[in-house]
């Protein structure tokens, strides 16, 4: 049968954050970890959506425990705003789910000059981890869990002269470095966690293809190109719905037997229970992780540090 939400084990106790929680992947992720027990903390760009997600969280739930912090992952101001709105109310954080993404859209900047795209799949979530990591290593049993895509087998490792390809800027090549981004960010996360001795794991996942308001909203921006449309149909006659598009990441985040540095995903790629894929791309990995470590740091004027 394969591993399902009825598989998350009792999360009584336990804190949980989740980016772009108020649609969607994030909801259902939210949903979820509440409905077995977590405090959730839905962090979400636009506060009135997230409320009303709340709601309807609470309607079919009443016990569920959900409180709403406005983030917007294309503000390094509001990214630490909610860093300190989260640490103003938990002590502990276990699972932090970095879900909330954009895709394909047309070259625009963030409110810090960053390729939006890149800026707000991962730089953001890079100073939203950064902020909170300090309560994650202090947390024992912690896991962060990175969601990816399989465009990171499209995307360029980042290019230290020019990282927001402001020499050549394409909406499905922004997206490939994103995502791959994201994939590396998991991994060196992990390394840094192994390095320093602390009890955390990082993880990753992605949805495959999943029938959510991320095709939508490719398609509204016009940035997609002719393969927009397909994808947008190709995600609501045959993708998964949202709520089994999100188990790969629920499964990073709660399965007892997952452990760090490991990728969940759809058997079939693309639809499928979430199941263990193997880490590829190996080669010159070390060397790209290092350099979106230094990118990141430039970029933001931020550190991951645990200490």
């Amino acid at each position: 049968m394969g591993w399902t939400a009825s598989d998350i084990p009792d999360l009584t106790g336990k804190t949980a954050v989740v980016t772009g929680g108020n649609a969607g992947l994030g909801y259902e992720t939210v949903k979820a970890l509440a409905d077995h027990g977590a405090d959730v903390v839905m962090a979400s760009r636009n506060e009135d959506k997230a409320r009303s997600a709340r709601e309807s969280i609470l309607g079919d739930s009443p016990e569920a425990s959900i409180s709403v912090v406005q983030l917007d992952l294309a503000s390094i101001d509001s990214v630490e705003q909610a860093v300190q709105s989260i640490l103003s109310a938990h002590d502990t954080i276990d699972i932090l789910v970095n879900n909330a993404g954009l895709m394909a859209l047309p070259q625009q900047t963030t409110d810090d000059g960053f390729e939006m795209q890149f800026g707000v799949n991962h730089l953001g979530h890079w100073v939203l981890t950064a902020g909170l990591l300090p309560t994650i290593a202090t947390t024992p049993g912690a896991r962060v869990v990175t969601v990816t895509s399989t465009a990171h087998h499209m995307g360029r490792s980042v290019n230290p002269d020019d990282p927001h390809l402001a020499g050549g800027y394409g909406p499905w090549k922004a997206y490939g470095q994103s995502k791959l981004a994201n994939y590396h960010f998991a991994i060196g996360l992990q390394r840094m966690f192994e390095a320093h001795g602390v009890d955390a794991a990082s993880l990753m996942a992605h949805p495959g293809l999943s029938h959510t308001n991320l095709q939508v909203n490719t398609v509204d921006e016009g940035g997609g190109g002719w393969s927009a449309p397909m994808w947008s149909w190709l995600a609501e006659k045959v993708g998964m719905e949202a709520d089994a598009g999100a188990l790969p990441q629920l499964r990073a985040a709660t399965d007892t037997d997952a452990k760090g540095g490991e990728f969940y995903a759809p058997l079939y790629v693309n639809s499928g229970i979430p199941v263990k894929r193997p880490i590829l791309r190996r080669f010159g990995m070390d060397k790209s992780i290092d350099t979106l470590w230094d990118v990141s740091e430039r970029e933001t004027g931020v550190s991951l540090d645990i200490a």
